[in-house]
């Protein structure tokens, strides 16, 4: 019985070696038809199983076939080395919790078991346990200080991604990077996964042929060609990824999420295709998924700020603004550079500011803004609103007029300051700056409008103020409280109809806008006709 089972191995391993894996599990199976009870055959069969669907050339349908496999050999011997293989199965499979639960029942049973060690690590990546994988990982090495490349490998990836601004965590990947090396000729587990990667080189006539057809015959001819390359290979990542993006530039978000998706699954440290999952589920407006997904990110890389600041965002736009102050908070303490820290200290000024109500919170922001790039006109915008909503009317014409000594025909300064003189009561001064904005932008319609108010409410110069508001909606059709305005001038001259139609363009344009109580149009339109 033995030189038969022999005998079938070697029958076995040569066609598998000659790439014939169908024809290798029919000698399995025939071997099993005669003898039913051989572990041996069943863990064979397993293994010939997995190969086959881990090969980037076949549909992946057989991991359940091995784990049956795996499990018949369990019934008739004990083995630690079966209860890693099932460990594997289940890893492929996508059920991490068995998968640990296995590793860890072949770890009891075999303590120095470094290969078990290793396939923890990676699931626990799977998991973003990435304390938990980075120690196993380690252990593995341990374990079998020369046949680790794989272990090296792993642990030089998760080193990687958490080496934003953590200089020590660069070294300590370069060091893996080159163990990796070192262990590569011993560990026949990574030889067989670099010569898989030789064999990408096949893909690239693929890739630029997808690429031509974008540039002469259109998109669809591209997908099409990435379609048919992932039926031929569905486990070569990078083109889940393209075809990813294909789908989000044609807006069918839901096709190019489940691209990612897949890209993540055959990846887990894909961080690319991580971020293009982020924005496919904001485009679609799937916000909670986004968040999901940008938490993840974040446990992958928790030192990268630009994640923090996007997921920032989206909080903000849920409601949920205590987190998204946290998050902006984290990003600005990360400060990867003055002018973009800048930038998110200025968002979370005008969270402050508009949906908080904090404006001591808010000029703090700003002001930190305004250390790191003093030469960003923003800045003074931003300040001097929230020194004008506080009613620090002194403060507010001071960092407007720094601003005037760096940029003086900023036409939005110039409106700025014309509002705070007016607020003030200084109506000369206030019409003085709103020329000064037209005369260096002329279709700035808010100076238009706000000087027509100026004329119309303080002065009763009506024609004046008809023309500013006309030359106001001229520049800015939407702007309903323009019309609003020129209606209330018109009726003065005693046209009522004209004034009746104004008031109707603005109710219109407000439904959109929402820049007036929408029963003060419907009060002045009654009035019309009292």
């Amino acid at each position: 019985m033995k030189n038969k089972t022999e005998t079938l191995n070697k029958k076995i391993s040569k066609e598998f070696r000659t790439g014939n894996v169908k024809s290798a599990i029919e000698l399995c199976q025939i071997g099993l038809q005669k003898d039913p009870t051989n572990a041996e055959l069943h863990m064979r069969l397993g293994d010939l199983y997995v190969a086959w669907h881990l090969d980037i050339y076949s549909s992946c349908q057989y991991i359940d076939e091995a784990i049956t496999e795996y499990q018949m050999a369990l019934e008739s011997i004990d083995n630690p080395e079966i209860y890693y293989k099932i460990g594997v199965a289940q890893f492929y499979k996508g059920d991490m919790d068995k998968a640990v639960n296995y590793f860890n029942t072949a770890i009891k049973k075999n303590p120095k078991f470094s290969k078990a060690y290793y396939m923890l690590a990676e699931t626990y990546t799977k998991k973003a346990r990435f304390t938990d994988a980075i120690e196993n990982a380690q252990k593995a090495i341990k374990l079998s200080p020369l046949r680790s490349s794989c272990a090296h490998y792993l642990l030089k990836n998760l080193y990687q991604v958490s080496s934003f601004r953590i200089f020590k965590n660069k070294i300590k990947s370069a060091y893996q990077a080159f163990m990796a090396f070192l262990t590569l000729p011993f560990d026949e587990e990574a030889v067989k996964r670099v010569c898989e990667s030789l064999t990408y080189i096949k893909f690239i006539p693929i890739l630029f042929k997808g690429y031509m057809r974008v540039q002469t015959k259109g998109i669809d001819n591209a997908i099409e060609v990435y379609i048919d390359a992932i039926e031929k290979a569905p486990g070569f990542v990078p083109l889940y990824c393209l075809l990813g993006d294909i789908y989000s530039s044609l807006g069918q978000f839901e096709d190019a999420i489940t691209e990612y998706k897949m890209a993540i699954w055959l990846d887990s440290l894909n961080i690319p295709a991580y971020r293009h999952l982020c924005k496919a589920y904001e485009d679609l407006g799937d916000y909670d998924n986004a968040i999901d997904t940008y938490q993840k990110l974040i446990k992958i890389v928790p030192n990268m700020p630009e994640f923090h600041s996007n997921l920032a965002n989206i909080l903000y736009i849920k409601g949920d603004l205590d987190s998204a102050i946290s998050h902006f908070q984290t990003a600005i303490t990360l400060n990867p550079s003055k002018k973009w820290t800048s930038v998110v200290n200025q968002t979370l000024g005008f969270v402050f500011q508009e949906a908080k109500q904090n404006l001591d919170a808010a000029i703090t922001s700003y002001q930190s803004a305004y250390l790191m790039t003093p030469e960003d006109i923003d800045i003074y915008v931003n300040l001097g609103s929230a020194f004008y909503d506080k009613e620090d009317y002194e403060n507010a014409l001071t960092i407007y007029r720094n601003a005037l000594d760096l940029d003086p025909r900023n036409a939005k300064i110039h409106c700025n300051l014309g509002f705070l003189y007016w607020g003030k009561g200084d109506i000369e001064e206030a019409m003085r700056e709103y020329n000064h904005a037209i005369e260096y932008d002329k279709s700035y319609s808010i100076a238009y409008n706000n000087l027509g108010v100026i004329y119309l409410d303080d002065l009763g110069r009506v024609q004046e103020a008809i023309d500013m508001f006309k030359k106001a909606v001229e520049n800015n059709p939407n702007y309903a409280l323009a019309h609003f305005n020129l209606a209330r001038s018109i009726a003065i001259t005693g046209d009522k109809i004209e004034a009746a139609k104004l008031y109707q363009i603005a109710q219109d344009v407000n439904k959109i806008t929402n820049e007036i109580e929408p029963q003060d149009i419907i009060d002045k339109i009654n009035a019309l006709f009292d």
